[in-house]
């Protein structure tokens, strides 16, 4: 979108915060560079360029502005549309492999020479994986200078820096100012719990929160997840270690404080957060598209910015969708908790009733696995197995048509298990379930056809089925479309 100059300008002009993360506005003036709903006076257009990415305008000289914090911007939701190799790159560096494997190691996982994929991502962010990577540790240190008091040796180590001196040289290029000053003026510090560190996560509104937090805690495993306190709570498996979190919808952010095992993990366990609440999502486009449709446009209306729930654990989510094909949620439920007290890492939660994380594709490679109708626990023990040999990729960068490729060649995977982890796991926002029960009743009360005729009907919908699934499922009285309420368990 930086590409076009015109539409940048009107954005900038406006103010419009739903391009925050679609582009970023440089002043070569000042050497800064803002969001596009930045609330100083607009720059002469003489006097603005435009980059693709935060780190592409790192690249070029330019420094965060203090007062939009352009940094903390929602992510570009370009990424989930698309599933080229840029898309695929992007993903990854989010998902921490450059920190933990190195550019070589984002480059295997694609299956392209190093030196592709820095010239693909050079051409089209205007940064390479080091530099993106690099923009995304800047990022995580602000956000630990600003919202805690952790001392700045820890703050370096969380976040990827290998050593304190490249992290303070690093926060006197981006911000202009030293890891001490960022301290000193934070205006939203708040008193962290011991052990704790509580951020926020932006999003772009609207944000309907009913079916996002409902789906979650009506398919909550026993022990894994569960709502308290007006939160959804659930543990975490991540590269360094373990960690347990708590999402609170607010009307402009998320409030999401984590405890983690190693706290290298912070930036992988914020954007496994943000992914697992669609929160890169871009809702006025999406509903632009579907309120074309006129059997449609009264379910748009009534609930404005449904997201997708998602996952942070791609594999958890595949075992899952296997456990409950053919089967009711509490009967999913059941299984996935048997599973968890038998093959599950136990973990200690001093503030809720999580125990355990949810077993890993290795773990549950065993034929002794607890009492389950015989085909289903041949199909776990399958898909298990391909998880672990890699025969099943579903890592963040995967490619998505592959992915399905794979899925479908284990017996005893349909095509709506296929669809479920396409939506839920890869992210992909035109996954589409036409044979789900639920669509299948309910797609009917609206005037919509069954079958055939309706994966017709869905063409319009394109590229955003897998919300068009959410509004459809929201014409029933299942939990799964209702926020519980504050004090539930």
């Amino acid at each position: 979108m930086h590409t076009d100059t015109e539409q940048c300008l009107r954005a900038v002009q406006a103010k419009d915060a739903r391009f925050d993360g679609w582009f970023f506005t440089a002043v070569v003036t000042t050497g800064i560079y803002c969001r596009p709903s930045c609330p100083a006076v607009p720059p002469k257009p003489r006097n603005i360029r435009f980059h693709p990415t935060a780190a592409s305008a790192q690249a070029a000289g330019f420094r965060a502005c203090k007062r939009c914090r352009p940094d903390a911007s929602p992510g570009s939701p370009e990424w989930d549309l698309r599933s080229d190799l840029v898309a695929r790159a992007v993903r990854l560096i989010a998902d921490g492999v450059v920190d933990r494997e190195g550019v070589p190691g984002l480059a295997q996982r694609l299956g392209y020479s190093r030196r592709q994929v820095e010239r693909a991502l050079l051409a089209e962010l205007g940064a390479g994986p080091l530099g993106i990577a690099r923009a995304q540790r800047a990022q995580t240190a602000r956000l630990l200078i600003e919202t805690t008091a952790l001392p700045i040796s820890e703050v370096a180590l969380a976040a990827g820096f290998g050593s304190v001196r490249q992290f303070n040289d690093t926060v006197q290029e981006v911000f202009a100012t030293t890891p001490s000053d960022l301290r000193s003026r934070a205006r939203d510090q708040q008193p962290q719990a011991k052990g704790s560190i509580s951020v926020r996560l932006p999003f772009r509104r609207p944000l309907f929160p009913d079916n996002l937090f409902g789906h979650l805690v009506a398919t909550a495993v026993p022990g894994v997840e569960e709502w308290r306190d007006g939160a959804y709570r659930r543990t975490l498996r991540l590269p360094h270690g373990h960690g347990i979190v708590a999402l609170r919808p607010t009307p402009d952010h998320i409030q999401c404080t984590l405890q983690l095992h190693d706290l290298r993990d912070l930036t992988v366990a914020i954007t496994r957060c943000r992914r697992l609440l669609d929160l890169d999502a871009d809702p006025v486009a999406v509903d632009a598209i579907l309120a074309e449709d006129p059997a449609l446009k009264r379910l748009i209306k009534q609930a404005p910015g449904r997201r997708v729930p998602r996952t942070v654990d791609e594999h958890e989510l595949a075992l899952r969708a296997v456990l409950g094909q053919q089967v009711s949620t509490a009967a999913a439920r059941t299984h996935a908790a048997r599973l968890v007290q038998a093959f599950g890492d136990p973990v200690e939660d001093v503030h809720g009733g999580l125990t355990h994380l949810f077993p890993t594709s290795e773990a549950l490679v065993d034929p002794t696995l607890l009492a389950m109708p015989d085909s289903r626990r041949q199909t776990v023990l399958r898909l298990a197995q391909a998880l672990t040999e890699g025969a099943v990729d579903l890592a963040p960068g995967v490619d998505r048509a592959e992915a399905r490729r794979q899925l479908t060649a284990l017996k005893g995977i349909g095509p709506w298990t296929v669809e479920t982890i396409a939506m839920r796991a890869l992210g992909d926002p035109d996954a589409f379930l036409p044979t789900d029960l639920g669509v299948a009743q309910l797609a009917p009360s609206i005037g919509l056809p069954t079958g055939a005729a309706l994966i017709a009907h869905a063409e319009r919908w394109r590229p955003w089925r897998a919300y068009a699934v959410q509004h459809l499922w929201a014409l029933g009285s299942h939990p799964v479309n209702q926020l519980p309420d504050e004090g539930a368990a």
